[in-house]
């Protein structure tokens, strides 16, 4: 029952709120309706003319329909009709168009061929050429449209070059006529009798009597240009130029051109002179050269002609600076290597005359520069000229190896005899505290006494560091003396110079040390005399290597003063090159004396005559072996070489006859005393080949002393003793061990001995018992 009493409590709330807000929208929409009537009033007059538009839209939008239906059926299939027989008609205008173009080109190179003709036959022969140029020019033209083809224009072309090849000919005629070569006949046509026959005639300049004779020079080369022919024709003329002209003037200097002008024509010939000398000096070639460029400026190269190109003005060049692009680059190359090479002085002495030479050349090259013959920056010849240090070092470089190859490839039996108290001329060693350069003494310039000054107070002997006596090549000291004149020319050169010298020196020893033993190979293995001379050669040249560079070292500048300019190095190299040679003659004479006495039937049974012969003709033949070396190397080797030598080569044939004989089994005594006859020839006549002296009486003293160089000596004494005496003067000899025949035997081969000697006994036992 509350909750009903609620519920109605509730709707009665309800209805009154809504009653409220009904009679509140009925007051407001009469306010709306009051305001749509007014807005409606202004808008009925709006609308009306709004609906006018719209018919009068109407009415257009059904004209337009109309008019494009009227377009779509006539307007537009006008135009088209018009729009073809446009493009109809520019076709046409365009075909017409190039038609005429084409006749006009056409009619143009008529025009040009008939005036090219009519100029031609008036010889005015640079408009005849740029007619031609003219017509070229219009026929590439036509030939460049594409897709445009004429059959006339094969015609044309063949025309043109018809036409051109005339003028050609025309023009060569009138370039001989200007140009006249006088030449002699082609055999022989280089030497000096038939190069004064050659002439140069110039007919540049038109007869007085005769207007048009001959055309000026100037129109001929002008219309050259123009047809492009001017550069073959002066490229043939450069080359006679430099044939028959230019290079003889280079090589021969007692030609001289004679320039001579007359009314009509110039001539230029040559005039032979006697007396000349066999070089012409380049300030002379220069003046020839420069004569003939002038004589042909004046009458032929001064032409001005209009020839377009890179860094000319205006196109403009004379003839003189075509022709020098031509012919100077091989006139330069023979001025250089027929002249100024010749004129490089061999002597540093003569360096400071050159200047001449460089300004000559300077002037030179100024003359055809202000001839035009030269471009501005063209200084080849200058610049080798300038270059004279350089070119002098080369020069004296090739001019010294070819000496010493020369002086290498020479016989070397030539000989000169070296003793301790020779003097070279060799420039006397400075203190090395001053450091001054000091002048070069001759041998006389050795102080009184004798000695050799090196410091302020020291003296040294002047034997001092000598080699022993011995003969060497002449052409070996010739070499040494070669070389340091030129390490004396060398201290008197500029820096670069120096050191290219000085590099020739080494590349002299080091040709030495290549050429000599292979140029002379087969006459060293063969000939014990010249191995001999090689290795005295090898010791001189070693011997002054040592001091070479230190004897220059105070006098050079300041790039070798510091030590770099030595030849030490090259010292043991060439001590070994001597040496190899004489040892390998000494295997070679060592296995002849083997050889020979490998024919002495190993000494054994000495009591049959015929082993006796044979052993003796042996022991003969070695020693006439070593009698023949003694004699080819006497007065050759050093005395101490030449003593080591001989000393080991008869210890070779005493080793092998020791060894022989000791090998022996049975020795009987008739064989005993036959061997020991032929050790005594050994002994005896074995020292009479030590000859080292051509004084006999000198050479005792060497021939005492033969036990010092064979080593097999007093072994083969203590055999022959061996062969005579009996067991007890063996055992007595032996000493125990102690003896002289200890030294020379061991106690096995004693014992092989006395078995082959004598007889097996009790005293042979006791004396074998004794050897231990």
């Amino acid at each position: 029952g509350s909750l009903v009493a609620a519920v109605l409590a509730h709707s009665g709330r309800l209805d009154k709120e809504h009653l409220g807000a009904r009679v509140g929208r009925l007051s407001r929409r009469g306010e709306v309706c009051t305001m749509i009537n007014k807005k409606y009033g202004e808008f009925l007059p709006s609308m009306q003319s709004a609906e006018d538009l719209v018919a009068q839209v109407e009415g257009l939008s059904s004209n337009i329909d109309v008019l494009k239906a009227g377009i779509e059926n006539e307007v537009q299939r006008d135009l088209n009709v018009a729009v073809a027989e446009f493009t109809e008609l520019k076709q046409q205008l365009e075909r017409d168009t190039l038609v005429l173009s084409v006749l006009k080109k056409l009619q143009e190179f008529d025009t040009a061929v008939k005036e090219c003709n009519s100029a031609l036959q008036e010889k005015q022969y640079v408009t005849a050429a740029r007619q031609l140029e003219q017509a070229r020019s219009g026929l590439r033209s036509l030939e460049s449209r594409r897709g445009f083809e004429l059959k006339i224009l094969k015609a044309l072309g063949t025309e043109l070059t018809v036409q051109t090849q005339n003028m050609i000919y025309h023009l060569g005629e009138e370039w001989q006529k200007l140009i006249v070569w006088k030449l002699p006949p082609s055999k022989g046509s280089s030497s000096l009798e038939a190069l004064v026959l050659s002439e140069l005639h110039l007919h540049t300049v038109p007869p007085q009597d005769k207007d048009t004779a001959v055309p000026p020079v100037a129109a001929v080369l002008q219309a050259l240009a123009v047809l492009g022919e001017l550069h073959s024709k002066l490229k043939d003329f450069g080359q006679l130029l430099l044939q028959y002209i230019l290079k003889p003037l280079i090589s021969h200097p007692s030609l001289e051109p004679v320039p001579e002008e007359q009314p009509d024509v110039f001539i230029l010939r040559f005039r032979s002179q006697e007396l000349a000398l066999d070089e012409s000096s380049p300030m002379e070639v220069f003046d020839k050269i420069k004569l003939v460029f002038e004589v042909l400026h004046k009458h032929l190269l001064s032409v001005p002609l209009e020839q377009p190109g890179e860094g000319r003005k205006e196109g403009r060049v004379t003839l003189a600076e075509l022709l020098g692009e031509l012919i100077w680059e091989e006139l330069s190359d023979c001025l250089i290597h027929n002249c100024l090479v010749n004129s490089i002085p061999t002597n540093s002495s003569k360096l400071e005359q050159y200047k001449e030479v460089i300004e000559s050349t300077e002037e030179f090259e100024k003359a055809l520069k202000k001839m035009q013959f030269l471009k501005e920056d063209t200084t080849a010849l200058l610049k080798y000229a300038c270059n004279v240090d350089s070119h002098f070092a080369n020069k004296k470089c090739q001019d010294v190896i070819m000496a010493a190859r020369n002086l290498m490839t020479s016989e070397i039996h030539n000989t000169v005899k070296i003793t301790p108290d020779s003097s070279v001329a060799l420039p006397e060693l400075p203190d090395p505290g001053s450091g001054d350069h000091v002048k070069v003494h001759r041998a006389s310039s050795l102080l009184h006494n004798g000695t050799v000054k090196v410091g302020r107070e020291s003296r040294l002997s002047p034997f001092t560091l000598c080699l022993p006596t011995c003969r060497i090549s002449c052409s070996v000291q010739q070499l040494v003396e070669l070389a340091y004149h030129t390490l004396l020319e060398a201290t008197a050169s500029t820096d670069l110079c120096c050191v290219q010298l000085f590099d020739c020196v080494r590349n002299i020893f080091q040709l030495f040390y290549e050429v000599v033993p292979t140029y002379h190979r087969e006459n060293l293995q063969k000939l014990p005399q010249l191995a001999a001379i090689h290795h005295n050669n090898c010791m001189y040249i070693a011997h002054h290597l040592l001091t070479l560079g230190h004897q220059f070292r105070y006098r050079s500048t300041s790039v070798l003063s510091n030590g770099a300019a030595t030849f030490v190095d090259l010292v043991p190299a060439f001590r070994r090159l001597g040496m190899e040679c004489f040892l390998a003659q000494m295997r070679v004479q060592k296995g002849e004396i083997l050889e020979r006495l490998s024919s002495a039937r190993n000494f054994s049974n000495m009591d049959d005559e015929e082993n006796y012969c044979a052993a003796n003709k042996a022991i003969k033949q070695v020693l006439h072996q070593l009698r023949r070396l003694g004699m080819v190397w006497q007065d050759v080797l050093p005395v101490n070489v030449y003593c080591k030598a001989m000393g080991a080569l008869l210890n070779t044939a005493l080793a092998e006859i020791v060894t022989r004989i000791a090998a022996l089994e049975d020795i009987s005594a008739e064989d005993a005393d036959r061997l020991y006859s032929l050790c005594r020839i050994m002994v005896e006549e074995g020292p009479q080949v030590f000859t080292p002296l051509l004084e006999e009486d000198k050479n005792k003293k060497y021939q005492e002393e033969v036990p010092v160089y064979v080593q097999k000596w007093m072994t083969f004494r203590e055999l022959m003793i061996i062969l005579q005496a009996n067991l007890q003067e063996i055992v007595d000899q032996w000493a125990d061990g102690k003896g002289p025949l200890a030294e020379a035997f061991s106690a096995a081969e004693v014992k092989s001995l006395i078995r082959a000697l004598f007889q097996n006994t009790e005293r042979r036992a006791a004396a074998l018992a004794k050897i231990k």
